[in-house]
């Protein structure tokens, strides 16, 4: 059988579908590409206020109805407001289909904006941006995003700030949605126990009434750093939280597969270098972990840790030292398997589950256009050699990529951008 089939309905509206006939669960996704990346300056945090409103209350049905309608057969629904795409999703037992095809067509084509929910959510919205500005996890992330990408749109949290948020209305959010949110950007995408032609039919019957318009590019980003970048965010906290930004690669890079794998060898689990060096030979933090981010024209490799603040020279010494030592000399043959099959392995595991599938194509078709198979992903993901990760390292851990946010009991730390730019 084959396992992903695509499908264009006539008001450019694609449908999607990875069939895994083994499975009792079907997992609908409803993918917009539309994100903060679209935002502009005056419109921050729009795509994160839509997401919301669509949750609160259709021509057919109250929010509770909503609710109540996916719920009621035992399934869940939820959304997510990305940079580059927003996403609506539901997951249910397979002969559930047809009713989650009819919610979320319901929620984003009949969402009724009603001005005192709008008031109501705006509230809602603005507690949780405070939430946000209490956790220094998360506003470490923010304060990164910031020096990475300064006075653009990947530079601002994508729930927009307490301002931003206070200045949108109900014709906004809807001019907004009706001129971005076109059916060339919407991608309705199925998983699991789910059959194409089906879902096809279901999109043109649901979706009959969505409009086709012209998209709205994102604006390219502005890379003019000529040196590292120190953000520093003084608050009374028990630990320093540290972000280390490395901007690499977009999605469409070649090198986003060495990229990868050096990324693991240097943090994504227990048995990397920075998890092995900080925590279990000096004890230096319970948390520290990398991870990579790709857009449409750019990327990030981002090193997280939480510390104490008397070991935040010490703790970034070392991290700077993995970075060049990668850079300077290839893994070995035994470490370089283990992160390579790392990879493979998780991939393969995330892809048993319905809703990782429904993401899968959803994120691909956003970003490409069309669904890479895991096969071959994993192909060339095999194929990476270690001499690729040294020479990706070479690229991008130069001291004119490296960007630092602290959130942190210190009221200065210009040593610590001496030692991004020096390396001691």
């Amino acid at each position: 059988m084959k396992r992903y089939s695509i499908s264009r309905l006539p008001n450019g509206l694609t449908v999607a579908t990875a069939a895994m006939p083994d499975r009792a669960s079907v997992s609908l996704g409803l993918w917009i590409g539309v994100g903060g990346r679209h935002e502009g300056a005056e419109e921050g945090g729009t795509c994160h206020f839509i997401e919301h409103m669509l949750f609160k209350g259709t021509r057919r049905r109250t929010a509770r109805g909503l609710s109540e309608a996916v719920e009621g057969v035992g399934g869940y629904l939820n959304a997510f407001t990305g940079e580059e795409s927003t996403c609506f999703y539901a997951r249910a037992r397979h002969d559930q289909q047809e009713q989650l095809v009819d919610v979320l067509s319901d929620m984003f084509l009949n969402s009724q904006f009603a001005p005192e929910e709008v008031d109501r959510e705006r509230s809602v919205i603005q507690e949780e941006i405070a939430m946000y500005q209490d956790q220094p996890q998360q506003q470490v992330q923010e304060l990164l995003d910031a020096a990475l990408w300064p006075d653009q749109p990947l530079g601002r949290p994508l729930t927009g700030t307490a301002e931003s948020v206070a200045r949108l209305g109900r014709r906004q959010l809807l001019e907004f949605k009706r001129k971005l949110y076109t059916a060339e950007t919407t991608f309705l995408v199925g998983a699991g126990r789910v059959r194409h032609d089906q879902l096809v039919r279901s999109a043109a019957r649901w979706f009959r009434g969505h409009k086709p318009g012209v998209p709205r590019s994102a604006a390219p980003v502005r890379e003019a750093q000529s040196q590292p970048v120190l953000r520093l965010h003084t608050k009374a906290v028990e630990q320093t939280q540290l972000a280390l930004g490395i901007r690499t690669c977009s999605r469409h890079d070649a090198r986003r597969y060495a990229l990868r794998l050096l990324s693991t060898l240097l943090g994504e689990n227990m048995s990397s270098r920075l998890f092995q060096v900080l925590r279990e030979e000096h004890g230096l933090a319970y948390s520290v972990y990398s991870s990579c981010s790709h857009y449409c024209d750019t990327g990030t490799l981002v090193v997280s840790a939480g510390l104490d603040t008397e070991n935040l020279h010490r703790a970034l010494t070392l991290i700077v030292r993995e970075l060049r030592r990668l850079a300077a000399r290839a893994p070995g043959r035994a470490e370089f398997g283990r992160a390579r099959d790392y990879v493979l392995g998780q991939m393969d595991l995330g892809l048993e589950n319905s809703e990782n599938q429904m993401n899968w194509v959803g994120e691909q078709l956003v970003g490409y256009g069309r669904v890479l198979s895991p096969t071959g992903v994993r192909r060339r993901m095999a194929a990476v050699t270690p001499a690729e990760i040294t020479a990706v390292a070479r690229d991008f851990f130069r001291p004119d990529r490296f960007n630092l946010a602290l959130v942190s009991p210190l009221k200065r730390a210009t040593s610590l951008g001496r030692l991004l730019r020096d390396g001691a």
